[in-house]
């Protein structure tokens, strides 16, 4: 049975000419266990989709189902099975460490007792049991991270929203972030992510979608999207020449892709035009196999989106 259940949603914002629509025949489910990521470019739906789930605002159209909850009639209850991780850290400057998890608690109900035995467990899981009595002004932004995500599962939540939740951090406290949500998944839990991060998506999630524009414009496993979307082999050449380069070698490669002074070559045989760029001079080249970055500019393109 799916966890979370999402059928031909639609949300516009505005009035008469100025209508704006947002999310366009939205449909996807989860399945429980699994992390499932909404990839897109900025503007492309994937907050309001969360907000839409969780009831903080109200679809034109379509149907919600979460946790066996009618979305937004039955938001309230639902979200006591639901731990977010939002965007931007909310935790409060006031209280230390420890007080901002067992204060949270408090909304879902708990009592004091219950999160104190809970407290030891998710201070170890973000290891900050050596900041347990630190003000939130003390630690680090890899730090803060890791307490908005302990503060997510202080209910013992079955789905975590997860929104971009790496953003900002250095590689290593990405890293360790990933190892935490690697562990919650081991253990059970359902995680519906969005990322910007292409080597998250393809290191953390079952499955996911790509949308644009409010529309699913693809889903599927990672390494499947890529092999159906994407030719297998990539070439990138950079330097002053490499566009006028790539203009004589069109035959050597499926398709071209140009972004400045760099050329992508996309080819599922790539032996001819390696050979070929190795006895260039003034052109650097790396060869490597398609990811899931690819797939992304492709099916979005690479203009930049405010």
């Amino acid at each position: 049975m799916s966890i979370l259940t999402v059928q031909d949603l639609h949300k516009s914002y505005g009035d008469g000419d100025s209508r704006h629509s947002v999310i366009r025949g939205l449909s996807f489910s989860l399945k429980r266990g699994e992390c499932y990521g909404l990839l897109g470019p900025n503007g492309a739906g994937k907050t309001t989709t969360l907000k839409l789930c969780l009831g903080l605002t109200v679809a034109d159209s379509g149907s919600i189902s979460l946790a066996g909850y009618a979305i937004p009639e039955q938001a309230r209850l639902a979200r006591m099975r639901i731990g977010v991780v939002p965007q931007i850290d909310s935790l409060d400057p006031d209280f230390s460490v420890e007080e901002n998890l067992l204060v949270y608690g408090r909304y879902f109900g708990m009592s004091h007792a219950e999160l104190l035995a809970r407290l030891d467990w998710l201070l170890e899981f973000s290891s900050l049991t050596a900041k347990r009595t630190a003000r939130i002004g003390e630690l680090s932004g890899g730090m803060k991270r890791r307490l908005t995500l302990a503060r997510a599962l202080v209910n013992d939540p079955d789905l975590i929203f997860m929104d971009e939740p790496t953003t900002g951090l250095d590689p290593q406290a990405r890293h360790m972030i990933w190892e935490r949500l690697k562990t919650l998944l081991a253990a059970g839990k359902t995680i519906l992510l969005t990322t910007h991060f292409m080597d998250e998506a393809e290191r953390l999630c079952n499955r996911l979608a790509v949308i644009d524009h409010g529309k699913m414009i693809a889903e599927g496993e990672p390494h499947e999207l890529i092999a159906r979307h994407i030719e297998s082999q990539v070439v990138e050449v950079y330097g002053d020449k490499a566009v006028a380069w790539s203009e004589g070698v069109t035959d050597l490669a499926d398709r071209f892709e140009r972004s400045g002074e760099t050329v992508f070559c996309y080819t599922h045989h790539p032996d001819l035009l390696l050979q070929n760029l190795a006895g260039m001079t003034g052109l650097r080249y790396l060869h490597r196999p398609a990811n899931l970055e690819d797939l992304f500019l492709k099916l979005t393109g690479r203009e930049m989106r405010d």
